[in-house]
């Protein structure tokens, strides 16, 4: 029998589950922290303390208990969450089987013989954003890239976290502005323009941000130190290089990575005499379990996000934002008031979802309404819902893109974020922009 999921009216008491879980997970890590415990923000790992907020976003829905269960498993099984999770598998276990025939150090080497040790920093970044453009998922990205950033920063002693950082930033510089990415194409299907037209508005405001974020990583990549190169062997790079080709080429990510595995085990079965068809399949096994947490973490926060926005918590976001934007309108009549509204919302709608793509799609009727009263382009109002939604992306701790890199790196998520200086230098410039009304889309 198929149960049918009742949507309730708006309201901010769904919102309190979520609050719980960030209170938990981030106050638990701030205390162990003030209490100088090593490792503060892993003595209550976020899967755990989300259960509390799950409990509470059982009990505050309506319906039979059973009803409410299955909104969770619905959520749970979302096509986004299982499509994430397959990811992190493969991720982890590419990651693990190329590390372990020495694809990592083999690319390393490589990497450093031919970049001078002053531009790695920024060379990762630009690297990164690029194949983010072309192949438009920044969870690809980083599952191809992270691995030998944090190779470079072990080789280097260039700090973790702002190498990490770097892959982070650079995968959302290339998710807000690639034409293939489902943020691009819900922003501009929801705004009605043209992909190339939202392109040319948000690569005005993403530019200024990047150019920023590369003189800031030549600064604090200057003193990086470059050893003696250790030999390597050229042919153990070539999984780094299929995967990254399959992925300009527009292959599903899911079999980008699963070639990339194939690919790497069948290197290391023909090169090492003692890797056998066993050792490929314990280190797979190794990608899988060190995936274990993001994974589970990904599932939960799915279940949830489900259960707030049948609650109607969701709703209340945008209902709020729409109510407020129209006062602002009434006193000021002012286009500013629109994008700060079409930004704001889509904003807080992704810090409850942690997914930027359904933040977009939820506000999309919303923010098109709010262009129109205001008089903001479409061109405008898909750039705003596209950035904003990709700043709060990469500066969540529970978000599938920060949780990804900081398990790849072994870094606690929330340390992470201080480090994706593009998201925060990238809020900052757009805020700038509507400002200072700049850049106006000109009239077709």
């Amino acid at each position: 029998m198929e149960t049918t999921v009742i949507m309730n009216k708006p309201t901010a008491v769904a919102l309190l589950p979520l609050v719980l879980f960030l209170t938990l997970f981030v106050g638990s890590g701030l205390w162990y922290q003030s209490q100088d415990v090593d490792f503060a923000f892993y003595q209550i790992q976020a899967p755990v303390a989300i259960l509390p907020a799950l409990v509470l976003a059982i009990v505050l829905a309506r319906g039979s208990l059973n009803e409410r269960i299955e909104t969770f498993i619905k959520g749970v099984g979302d096509h986004t969450i299982i499509t994430m999770v397959l990811i992190y598998l493969l991720a982890g276990a590419f990651a693990s089987v190329a590390k372990a025939i020495g694809g990592v150090d083999a690319t390393v080497n490589f990497g450093l013989s031919i970049i001078p040790a002053s531009f790695i920093l920024p060379g990762i970044f630009i690297i990164t954003a690029f194949v983010a453009t072309s192949m438009g998922t920044s969870m690809g990205t980083i599952a191809a890239i992270a691995p030998i950033a944090i190779g470079v920063a072990d080789a280097t002693d260039l700090p973790l976290l702002t190498t990490v950082g770097a892959v982070v930033g650079g995968a959302m510089f290339g998710d807000n502005l690639s034409i293939i990415s489902d943020t691009t194409i819900a922003a501009t299907r929801t705004q009605g323009c043209a992909m190339r037209d939202k392109f040319r508005m948000n690569f005005k405001i993403a530019l200024p941000a990047a150019l920023l974020v590369l003189v800031w990583l030549f600064f604090q990549g200057s003193q990086a130190q470059v050893g003696d190169l250790k030999d390597y062997n050229i042919w153990l790079v070539l999984p780094y290089v299929a995967v990254l080709v399959l992925a300009i080429l527009g292959v599903n990510v899911l079999l980008v990575l699963f070639s990339g595995i194939v690919f790497a085990g069948g290197l290391g079965l023909v090169n090492m005499t003692d890797y056998s068809v066993a050792s490929l399949s314990q280190d797979i096994y190794a990608g899988y379990t060190g995936m274990q947490e993001i994974m589970i973490l990904s599932l939960l926060i799915g279940g949830l996000g489900s259960l707030m926005k049948t609650q109607g918590g969701l709703a209340w976001i945008v209902q709020a934002i729409e109510s407020i934007s129209r006062r602002l309108g009434a006193q000021q009549g002012s286009r500013k008031a629109g994008e700060l509204s079409i930004s704001a919302s889509v904003a807080l709608t992704n810090l409850c979802t942690a997914n930027n793509t359904v933040a977009i799609l939820i506000n999309g009727s919303v923010a098109k309404d709010i262009a129109t009263r205001y008089d903001v382009d479409p061109r405008r109002s898909a750039s705003l819902l596209d950035i904003f939604s990709c700043v709060i992306q990469g500066l969540i701790p529970y978000g599938a893109q920060v949780l990804l890199a900081s398990s790849l790196a072994g870094i606690s998520p929330l340390a992470l974020i201080t480090h994706v200086q593009y998201s925060w230098i990238l809020a900052l410039v757009a805020f700038s922009s509507i400002a200072l009304s700049w850049p106006q889309a000109k009239r077709a």
